[in-house]
């Protein structure tokens, strides 16, 4: 069997001038995107699909000056774009969706969002989520990647939205996000490439009762075999459980359950993603040493529950990106919608990926693609 390099199938487009769209995808095998890229046909990674979530497909890109958008779809091999389920199956995750922002939902339009990276992704839910940035004066907008398409049409603009390449020399800009969900909104996260510059939740530290989130995630690492099995519990100290829920359980076959009055089981797995509880726990008398020791293959962490707060205690487990995340939530519903300005400083000299994560109440997230901004 011959294998042919993506820079034979990249020429083979060009010479036939083809006009094609390519996403990157992680599936079965290590997607090397340090290998090849052609940034007119490559106009976009695939963030999260059934084989899990993949936020490195985006990052390790942009030392690389790679400018692309963010989408998200299922590869469940079961037919079901928008409901895919892993079911018992090599899978563990949910499938994705992606939202296109065009005027007109025909393929033209469509296929033109694409290229201008003009959409946002999702690990399977439908939100509503707009990131503009408004310029502090003119700067020039390119319809195609500079780089590659010295040629391409350019327009002067004051404001871009999600996917724009924009050169300006502005030292700081207004951002403008807009997010409408499914579930309460527990964070959304402002970023200029790697860096989370915010992040911005719609309640404060008074609002806090005694509901505690405990998550972990991460994966081996990026190639074939990057499932991570988990095998721990959680259990509380001088207090209990008064409600038990569960996030992400997308293997229900697998272990995962609360026992007695105090304590959290799973064997469970993570491919990049996230999963974990939440328990509200009884409210115990003041001066109470009440704590929360957790013990997994993966390490351990044992916290005083004074100790949880907002941000979250975090351990590292090594692997990609495999952490263990315990914080205090509302007792409450957290709010559906957000909208907010902040100002972003720009780096000089180099591209700056503005972008936002966003995570949802009952374990989703969302994407949108990086607005590029560069001098």
């Amino acid at each position: 069997m011959h294998f042919f390099p993506l820079t034979d199938l990249y020429r083979a487009f060009n010479d036939s001038n083809e006009d094609v769209v390519m996403y990157v995808h992680v599936g079965g095998r290590y997607a090397n995107i340090h290998y090849d890229h052609d940034p007119l046909i490559e106009t976009a990674v695939e963030m999260h699909s059934a084989w899990g979530t993949f936020e490195w497909i985006l990052l390790d890109g942009f030392p690389m000056k790679r400018r692309v958008g963010v989408v998200c779809n299922s590869d469940g091999h079961k037919g079901r774009p928008g409901a895919s389920y892993p079911g018992d199956s090599i899978f563990g995750v949910y499938g994705g969706l992606t939202c296109f922002l065009t005027d007109r939902n025909d393929r033209d339009s469509i296929m033109e969002a694409k290229r201008r990276r003009h959409h946002y992704g999702t690990t399977g839910c439908r939100l509503h989520m707009d990131v503009a940035v408004k310029l502090p004066a003119a700067g020039t907008l390119f319809e195609r990647n500079p780089d590659a398409d010295p040629n391409s049409r350019t327009q002067q603009v004051t404001s871009a939205m999600m996917g724009d390449i924009v050169q300006t020399s502005a030292t700081e800009v207004e951002l403008h996000v807009e997010v409408q969900a499914h579930a309460g909104i527990e964070r959304i996260e402002i970023r200029n490439g790697a860096q989370v510059l915010e992040a911005v939740r719609p309640y404060s530290k008074t609002d806090l009762g005694n509901r505690i989130r405990v998550l972990w995630s991460g994966a081996e690492y990026r190639g074939r075999g990057r499932n991570t099995q988990w095998i721990g519990r959680a259990q509380f100290s001088r207090t209990t459980i008064e409600k038990f829920e569960n996030i992400n359980q997308w293997n229900p076959d697998a272990l995962f359950e609360q026992r007695g009055s105090d304590t959290v089981v799973w064997k469970t797995v993570t491919t990049g993603n996230f999963m974990g509880f939440d328990a509200w726990l009884t409210e115990a008398p003041e001066g109470t040493d009440e704590r929360l020791a957790i013990t997994t293959n993966l390490g351990e962490l044992e916290l005083n529950l004074l100790q949880i707060g907002l941000p979250d205690n975090t351990l590292d487990a090594g692997g990609l990106e495999r952490k263990i995340r315990v914080f205090r939530l509302p007792d409450k519903p957290l709010q559906r919608e957000m909208q907010f300005n902040r100002t972003v400083s720009l780096a000089q000299r180099v591209d700056n990926p503005i972008w936002i994560c966003v995570t949802t109440e009952d374990g989703y997230q969302a994407w949108s693609s990086p607005v590029y901004l560069f001098v």
